[in-house]
């Protein structure tokens, strides 16, 4: 067995150029240092104390160093993995209790198996169904979810938020802000603005480890003069402790559907962005499915130690890749300040605020809105608008797992329709030229009436023969008193099966007996043996593949004078 292809480490570690270790370093100082605040935010977000988030950081960033094959990737908590925790989880148990932190881990085992069994079995292609529209519709309406579900902790108001939708979370919210308190409000959006204004200074600058420390600092120095405020409080310390997910088959059948949702959503975090990131290198290979196991392999892991499901990190691997990160080094560097924090620092995080954790939160999801997206495609394709519109109000209004799922579907029926629904170019000629082009796109071309010149843009089968035909016989009524000459271009048709063959010999059965000329062009190999396997060429007669369509109307032309040549001779 080839071990470097399933555990890459014994690839790059020892050709590991030593020249780039001072810049790894560097890179995973950086990124373990952005990783506390975020994970410990994240860990709140999904529900859990926020101690886990920094569990959720640790050991999948470890493993991942060892099982990927991008170098820059960073794998962690994320908001959107976060928030479907919460939402898919928060109707089976208390958020917080024993209990809740149970079925989390059972989450993150199976998750972790799903990915995985996505990688052996070469899967991965699966992403490709949730369109561009769709998730960004998705990622648009799960950031405003986000934001109102961190309204409670950002305000320090007093109620119990149930709610995954935007409507029942502003419900909730109203209902009981009389509660509000002042000194956690101003603070909390003290910290957002912070953020912000250091972000806008400098884009790399830690603003958020800046937040925790100087707020950590204030509450220490003035907690007695706010009470109200709401801290963390005791932190344990000490890496997280060895435990086994709770596996039973009701258990499994309760999560099912969030299972399904955040491996899904979590392949396409990782996926997308360390794409994006191995475009900019070159170096090295990004394998795929390989991707898909390693991902998985640090959640299985992960779920042993406490750690809710990760993926990979948009913010954190941009900052991993800026600050020079050239292989897993940087994350294993990154893993050892999380690992020290856990070992020697909790106690600091005593009088964290809950309402910096929610600023934390609000920002790092502010990105996630794309306004520019909806814009593009209201300018250039209503129809991906109306996905993403979609996508967007059901996520929105109904639930995360819910808008998501709508989403899948509502790409997959878009793919069947354009499946079932293929463009059908018809040709004319150029003028003063032998080359032919669309008539839809300009008005010039020359197009005789004795002449159909037809390209389906697809493979022709079963699901697509019924429209083509539609398209077709619409095309020879339009010309019937004319027509002559029918050439198919077969450039774009790449098979053909049972269903198309039947047709294709029913029409060219008709066309011979109405004496209308049948030629092919652009015919592969593949087509030219699938049509000789249907025996539909003996219907064609003579001559009947030609390489260009000028040259078909040039030999019809031909066969046209000599057929009037013997017919004058005749009557004569």
């Amino acid at each position: 067995m080839n071990w470097q292809r399933y555990i890459p480490i014994l690839q790059w570690f020892p050709n590991y150029d030593k020249r780039y270790l001072s810049t790894d370093i560097l890179a995973g100082l950086t990124v373990g240092v952005m990783v506390i605040p975020q994970g410990m935010a994240y860990g709140m977000l999904a529900g859990l104390p926020p101690l886990y988030g920094l569990y959720a950081t640790l050991i999948p960033m470890v493993v991942y160093a060892v099982l990927g094959t991008s170098r820059q990737l960073v794998v962690g908590p994320t908001a959107m993995v976060c928030l479907l925790i919460a939402s898919g989880l928060s109707g089976l148990a208390a958020t917080g209790t024993p209990e809740y932190i149970g079925w989390v881990l059972l989450l993150s085992l199976l998750v972790g198996c799903f990915q995985f069994a996505f990688g052996v079995f070469r899967l991965g292609f699966f992403v490709n169904f949730l369109s561009h529209p769709v998730l960004s519709g998705f990622l648009s309406a799960a950031a405003i979810v986000i934001i109102c579900s961190q309204l409670k902790n950002l305000t320090g108001a007093i109620y119990q938020d149930t709610s995954h939708n935007v409507i029942g979370q502003l419900y909730e919210f109203l209902q009981h802000v009389s509660t509000v308190d002042m000194p956690t409000l101003g603070l909390g959006l003290g910290g957002v603005f912070l953020i912000l204004f250091l972000k806008w200074l400098k884009k790399s600058f830690p603003g958020p480890l800046l937040l925790l420390i100087v707020s950590i600092l204030l509450l220490f120095l003035y907690h007695s003069s706010f009470p109200s405020i709401a801290i963390v409080g005791v932190v344990p310390s000490g890496f997280p402790s060895f435990q086994l997910p709770d596996l039973q088959i009701a258990s499994i059948q309760k999560i099912l559907p969030t299972i399904f949702t955040i491996s899904l959503i979590g392949i396409l975090e990782s996926i997308a962005i360390a794409k994006l990131v191995q475009n900019k290198h070159k170096d090295y290979e990004l394998l795929p499915n390989q991707e898909l196991r390693a991902i998985g392999m640090a959640n299985i892991v992960g779920s042993f130690f406490q750690a809710f499901p990760a993926a990979g990190s948009v913010s954190r691997t941009a900052v991993n890749d800026e600050f020079g990160a050239k292989s897993g080094i940087a994350s294993l560097v990154a893993a050892v300040v999380v690992g020290l924090t856990l070992l020697f620092f909790t106690p600091l995080f005593y009088y964290l605020p809950k309402t910096i954790l929610a600023a934390i939160i609000i920002v790092a999801v502010l990105r996630l809105i794309d306004l520019k997206e909806a814009k593009f495609l209201w300018r250039s394709d209503r129809r991906d608008f109306g996905m993403l519109l979609v996508t967007f109000l059901a996520t929105l209004f109904i639930g995360i797992e819910e808008g998501i799922l709508l989403g899948i579907f509502i790409s997959l029926l878009m793919v069947l329709y354009k499946t079932t629904r293929p463009h059908i170019t018809f040709l004319g000629r150029i003028p003063d030229t032998e080359h032919y082009k669309n008539i839809e796109n300009a008005k010039e071309l020359i197009k005789r009436k004795d002449v159909l010149i037809i390209r389906p843009d697809a493979p022709l089968y079963y699901a697509n023969i019924e429209h083509f035909k539609g398209q077709l016989q619409n095309a020879m009524s339009k010309q019937q008193a004319h027509l002559r000459l029918f050439i198919l271009n077969t450039d774009c048709i790449t098979e053909l099966d049972s269903s198309a063959s039947h047709y294709l010999r029913e029409l060219f059965a008709q066309c011979r007996k109405e004496e209308i000329s049948v030629y092919l062009t652009g015919v592969s190999e593949e087509v030219y043996a699938q049509l000789k396997k249907a025996e539909v060429l003996p219907l064609l007669g003579g001559n009947f593949i030609f390489q260009s369509e000028q040259n078909a109307v040039d030999y019809f032309d031909k066969q046209m004078l000599k057929r009037a040549i013997r017919e004058g001779l005749t009557s004569n």
